[in-house]
Parts: structure tokens; C-alpha cells; sequence
């Protein structure tokens, strides 16, 4: 599948961005050459490559563990938000240059 020029401006409409003509050109160019590279990967014969659980397994983690185990480092226990202590909505919005009694105010940026 090849990106268009069409697909290019419907893009940068969206991400709200001005493209120049020689940028369009030279975005158009650099997907399609990202494109085509994935397409020469996907030609590569994967089958006796094993999946990657983790990218993290060579560093660090306990090979004698199995499944889920070896990864607990990584998570942590959920804590309720009533038993954190949160900064009092007075302070957050002290500084605030533009704010009514709970929100900060800020200016309009998308016009459309």
C-alpha cells in the first residue's frame, strides 16, 4: 500500500500542520520509504525466530522464574486514591494566571 499525496494533506489536516509543497514532497517520499522497508522485512522468514515476551528478559530479570513471576518487578500494588494525599485544589491553583474556584482557564487554540 502506497501513501498519496492525498493521504499526506488529509494527515496534516488533521495534525493542524501547514505543510510547504517541498515538505509534502519529501513527507510523501520518507512514508513510502518506511513502508517499503517493512515490506522487505515482512519477507524474511520468522518461523524459527521464538517471540519476545519482554525485550526486558536479558536484563536483570530471574531466569529461574516462569511466566508472569519473572516480570513482578515492573508492576506495583494499585493504591486508592483517598489514601494518597493530593495537592489541595488552593495550592494547585495559587499560581494559576487564569482560574475560576476549581479549574484552571486556559485559552482557546483550535479556532475551527
Amino acid at each position: 500500500m502506497k501513501v498519496t499525496d492525498k493521504d499526506v494533506a488529509y494527515v496534516a489536516d488533521l495534525a493542524n500542520l501547514e505543510l510547504t509543497e517541498e515538505e509534502r514532497t519529501r513527507m510523501l517520499r520518507d512514508l513510502n520509504s518506511i513502508l517499503d522497508y517493512i515490506d522487505r522485512l515482512n519477507e524474511l522468514d520468522t518461523s524459527n525466530v521464538p517471540p519476545m515476551a519482554q525485550v526486558s528478559d536479558r536484563y536483570g530479570v530471574d531466569q529461574a522464574k516462569q511466566g508472569s513471576e519473572r516480570f513482578a518487578y515492573a508492576r506495583r500494588e494499585d493504591v486508592l486514591e483517598g489514601l494518597r494525599k493530593s495537592l489541595p485544589h488552593e495550592i494547585a491553583l495559587e499560581n494559576a494566571p487564569d482560574a475560576d474556584e476549581h479549574f484552571f482557564r486556559v485559552p482557546k487554540v483550535i479556532e475551527r
